[in-house]
């Protein structure tokens, strides 16, 4: 018996049109300097494409699966894809050349969009230098799993010192590196304490640029947030896991104070989750400052920073103070202190994680 294909409601569709034109005209702004004028927008039942742009119409077509089976984020490359051919065609008037030649690459590149026909990002393929690094990242994760809390914390710390020498080198010897984009965890409506915290310490500490963006959930018909990270590959995955990693310790130890203090409900469980994060990054930040005693300091990428800026060019940064009043709050910070990053958790985020999955190199 054939599946029956997943369809949206008319209502869910149309709102899905008006996102994507409020998308566009983001993305006319930030990366065209409203060169463009606004297109039409339509659903079609396409298999073999995620989305067109159409010259004679002056239409970005969009597959109805391409909805369906993608996150937003990955929606919304495709659509800045179409739009680099519109503004091939109609501002540049180039239509000498192949769909995605030379002068096509050229506007994606200016603007860390993904040239290829796909229009989906992928990571670059990894080096025998970098596999070495990396299976010696995963194997000291590993001995971070020892029971011996001594050990464990050694073996975390080597890890991050590895990771820190590693992108010195790369920096400092401008590695050709390819950067790539991933959203880590689900998309939410609202952005609570924790996870602006959690987002501080992808950022801070792993080696990636990060921001929140907006993205619209198309099965609710609403708007919401997901976090963004841009960086190497080997970087981003690492940061995809710790994410995940986090996440879920931080809800296993809520679940375990809650049984240790004999709480009944979930009231202080955001408060809580929140100091877990302030405590792990606390731990991270004297960890860096010891590794700054050896003489590693981390000063940053200038290319990772050109990438993240053509991807974001106009970027606003607000910062919101750090609760910490109340009883669960300290106790959360008082356990985020005592979190060893071991190998134990897979990445669950919307790439393909692996980093520290058996087999992978």
């Amino acid at each position: 018996m054939t599946a029956t294909r997943e369809t949206l409601s008319v209502e869910l569709e149309a709102a899905a049109l008006r996102a994507l034109k409020a998308e566009w005209a983001t993305a006319n702004w930030m990366l065209f300097r409203d060169a463009m004028r606004p297109p039409t927008f339509a659903l079609i039942d396409s298999a073999s494409q995620l989305a067109r742009w159409v010259h004679d119409g002056r239409r970005i077509e969009f597959a109805r699966s391409t909805l369906l089976d993608h996150p937003w984020g990955v929606v919304v490359e495709v659509l800045k894809h179409e739009m680099a051919h519109q503004f091939v065609d109609e501002v540049m008037g180039r239509h000498d050349e192949t769909a995605h030649g030379p002068v096509f690459q050229q506007v994606c590149e200016a603007r860390g969009i993904d040239g290829r026909a796909a229009g989906i990002p992928e990571s670059r393929e990894r080096t025998d230098a970098d596999r070495t690094v990396l299976d010696r990242i995963r194997k000291l994760l590993a001995l971070a799993e020892s029971p011996d809390e001594h050990e464990a914390q050694a073996a975390m710390n080597a890890a991050q010192r590895l990771m820190l020498k590693y992108n010195l080198d790369a920096v400092s010897t401008k590695r050709a590196q390819r950067y790539v984009y991933r959203h880590l965890g689900a998309p939410s409506g609202r952005v609570d304490e924790a996870q602006r915290m959690l987002a501080r310490i992808v950022t801070d500490h792993f080696f990636v640029e990060g921001i929140w963006v907006p993205v619209w959930r198309v099965r609710e018909g609403q708007r919401g947030s997901v976090f963004e990270v841009c960086g190497s590959a080997e970087n981003v995955e690492m940061a995809e896991y710790v994410h995940t990693f986090l996440t879920h310790t931080a809800d296993a130890l809520w679940t375990l104070h809650k049984r240790a203090k004999r709480i009944a409900g979930d009231r202080d469980r955001r408060a809580y989750r929140a100091g877990v994060m302030v405590g792990f990054y606390d731990k991270l930040t004297a960890e860096r400052a010891a590794n700054q005693e050896r003489g590693l300091v981390w000063v940053g990428d200038p290319a990772l920073e050109g990438y993240y800026r053509a991807r974001h060019p106009r970027v606003r940064t607000i910062h919101r103070a750090v609760s910490a009043g109340s009883d669960a709050h300290a106790h959360g910070r008082e356990a985020g202190r005592n979190i060893v990053l071991r190998k134990g958790v897979s990445g669950g985020g919307t790439g393909s994680g692996g980093l520290l999955g058996p087999g992978r190199g």
